[in-house]
């Protein structure tokens, strides 16, 4: 991109080069300049559109449509100044959204050495937007240039937007582009506009709460919040206290560490059996081949929560914590050794972990903990993962979390409306095909005090879709979202889930807002991660239903089975679902995770069986008057129905009859 510095006349900064287009649609381009500049835009082969910039110096110009293909340039120019785009595709956009399942990246994932070397597909192309939260809405994105995947870049991409990608791209053979706006722990409100909210008199409250927050009725409040905040990181988060270890010698490769015990890396510390938070020190040996010596070494520990001080030889490398990057906690930290400290032969890494609140440790992940020459090859890298030893050097028992202020502004990303203002609102109008989305465990808070919040996602998730749709000015725009997955301990009871409620209120969804589709991932979670590692089904899950949905392949269904009908008859309960595809199947000898409840909604587990391609009869002898069915309810519920595409069926709870009864009863 070249830009003449003499004027002021800027490109939104979602255009960069290597970009995709949305093909098949007029193509908005837009961005400030002078009041009165005209504007010329110039796609390759086509003619140039021509604009002025208004009172304000906003300008914007809408390019014809175009198929598929490329590369070609963009141009702009007016005032004196050119900008020209390089390398831009027309293909497929998607803008994918969410909190951290939608941010892990492919090298946090599932099978990412592989993945990563795999990954030559220079028609996928992808941008990650910067976290910003900010309260007044944005013209342009913090950071983030659209990047080509390569072997080289695809680990920094978020996972489930390149496996959606990657399968669209395959089936299309067409470029792909994704916009990846997501932020971990983030709730839906911090995503939806300040308009989509009032829009609503049930949500409309969090902007009379924010406005009050900020205002001059909410000084106290916050004067109030910032001391409780400030009390408890000053009296109660206790301070690094100095570097014991390397006063012990502990970083030295001299130092006799025979008698430390064992962990295996990467894992958080208090998971490994470590019940508290402190510093810990971790050291390996590293078996360097001869023809390495020498050699600048690129040393790759992975992440270190919250601050690393880290060690070759002894020779101090450096330190990265929360003080320096918010996100320094789940950051992978990549050192290059000078080759005058790489010998043949044993070299020690030792590594220094500070963590002074929740979990703290070497926590990967293990595709992102290896040594190897600079510029080498994958193919000779030397992992890092497995068996370290340690010690501790400060323990400083179990540290309470701070207290649960509600400091609303900006750099708090549960500000409702933040996160729509600092990292969707720069991407409007952008030519999209639709969204992907995976978010709702913020939404899902636990404990008595939060049992409204699953609820109110039955109001809230709809209205940022319509939100979105409407300030896109399209109100048929895909949305396609995840299911929350299975997590937590199997329970033997059935049980009041407020995940349960979550997917509820997610599959609700469906039948209220058109043009959506849910990705079911019951069956791919992680009992002891919320941040379960197989992106790649999810990926294939998402990019099902675009393919089912608006790409025309019939092959896919792009759904799980979903219950759209329940009625009782003599003590037996009949549920139908659609999407079952050839035929609903139990993976195990019966179908499990049924459960009937009376009118006093106490349930009970229910035997279950297939009758028919579309249909499942339960049964309880507790629940003689069945009032209520469900299925798969629980934080990782016992559950095995599937459909004939091999997607498993959603969890549910509905009223009997329910449904479509009217038009079974006639069946019956």
């Amino acid at each position: 991109m070249l830009l003449n510095e003499r004027t002021d006349m800027q490109v939104a900064s979602v255009f960069t080069n290597q970009m995709v287009l949305q093909r098949e649609k007029p193509i908005p381009v837009w961005g400030h300049a002078r009041p009165a500049t005209r504007i010329s835009v110039c796609l390759t082969g086509a003619d140039p559109v021509e604009t002025i910039a208004g009172a304000d110096g906003r300008w914007l110009v809408k390019l014809p449509r175009q198929v598929a293909g490329g590369p070609c340039q963009l141009t702009v120019s007016g005032g004196g100044s050119e900008v020209r785009f390089e390398d831009v595709r027309i293909g497929e956009v998607w803008i994918a959204s969410g909190q951290s399942n939608m941010q892990m990246t492919v090298s946090q994932c599932k099978d990412a050495a592989l993945e990563s070397d795999r990954a030559d597909y220079p028609g996928i192309r992808m941008l990650t937007a910067a976290p910003v939260a900010v309260v007044k809405r944005q013209d342009n994105l913090g950071g983030g240039v659209w990047q080509i995947c390569s072997p080289g870049t695809v680990g920094n991409f978020s996972a489930a937007a390149y496996y959606f990608a990657r399968e669209l791209h395959q089936k299309l053979g067409v470029d792909i582009g994704v916009i990846d706006s997501s932020w971990g722990g983030t709730p839906a409100e911090a995503w939806t506009s300040r308009e989509g909210l009032q829009a609503d008199p049930s949500l409309s409250y969090y902007i009379d709460k924010l406005d009050r927050f900020l205002g001059p009725a909410g000084q106290s409040e916050r004067e109030a919040a910032e001391k409780a905040r400030a009390d408890h990181w000053s009296n109660v988060v206790p301070k690094d206290p100095g570097n014991q270890g390397v006063e012990n010698n502990w970083h030295a490769p001299g130092f006799d560490d025979a008698e430390w015990k064992g962990m295996c890396l990467p894992t958080g510390w208090q998971a490994a059996g470590q019940g508290f938070s402190g510093v810990l020190w971790f050291r390996r040996d590293l078996d360097i081949p001869a023809d390495w010596a020498g050699k600048d070494l690129d040393l790759h520990i992975g992440a270190c929560d919250k601050r690393d001080f880290s060690y070759f030889n002894g020779e101090f490398l450096g330190s990265l914590g929360m003080e320096d990057n918010p996100e320094a906690w789940r950051l992978p930290r990549v050192y290059t050794v000078p080759g005058h400290h790489v010998k043949a032969g044993r070299n020690v890494v030792s590594v220094r972990v500070f963590s002074n609140l929740y979990q703290g440790g070497m926590i990967g992940p293990a595709a992102e903990m290896w040594a190897a020459p600079v510029d080498a090859p994958s193919q000779v890298r030397i992992s890092l993962a497995g068996g370290w030893r340690f010690q501790v050097e400060r323990n400083f028992g179990k540290i309470p979390p701070a207290p649960q202020v509600q400091l609303y502004g900006d750099g708090n990303a549960n500000t409702p409306s933040v996160l729509f203002n600092g990292m969707i609102a720069p991407l409007i109008p952008y030519a999209i095909r639709g969204f992907i989305w995976y978010q709702g465990e913020s939404n899902a808070e636990r404990g008595a005090t939060t049992a409204s919040r699953p609820a109110e996602y039955r109001f809230l998730f709809p209205a940022l879709i319509r939100d979105w749709r409407r300030e896109w000015g399209s109100p048929e725009l895909p949305f396609y979202f995840v299911q929350l997955a299975n997590y937590q301990a199997v329970q033997d009871l059935p049980e009041e889930t407020n995940w349960g409620h979550l997917r509820e209120a997610q599959r609700f969804t469906l039948e209220v807002v058109p043009k959506t589709g849910m990705a079911v991932t019951l069956d791919i979670g992680d009992a002891a991660d919320i941040h379960p590692k197989n992106k790649q089904d999810v990926g294939f899950r998402l990019a099902a239903c675009a393919l089912a949905k608006d790409y025309g392949f019939s092959e896919y269904i792009g759904s799980s089975p979903l219950p759209i009908a329940a009625w009782a008859k003599e003590g037996w309960v009949t549920i139908r679902f659609e999407y079952a595809a050839a035929g609903l199947e139990a993976r195990g000898e019966k179908v499990v995770g049924f459960a009937l409840a009376g009118a006093d909604r106490v349930f009970h587990w229910a035997e279950a069986v297939i009758e028919g391609p579309d249909r499942v009869e339960v049964s309880c002898p507790a629940v003689p008057e069945p009032r209520w069915v469900r299925y798969a309810w629980a934080d990782n519920p016992r559950c095995n129905l599937y459909g004939g595409t091999g997607l498993p069926a959603s969890s549910f709870e509905m009223a009997i009859p329910g449904g479509a009864w009217f038009t079974e009863g006639s069946k019956l």
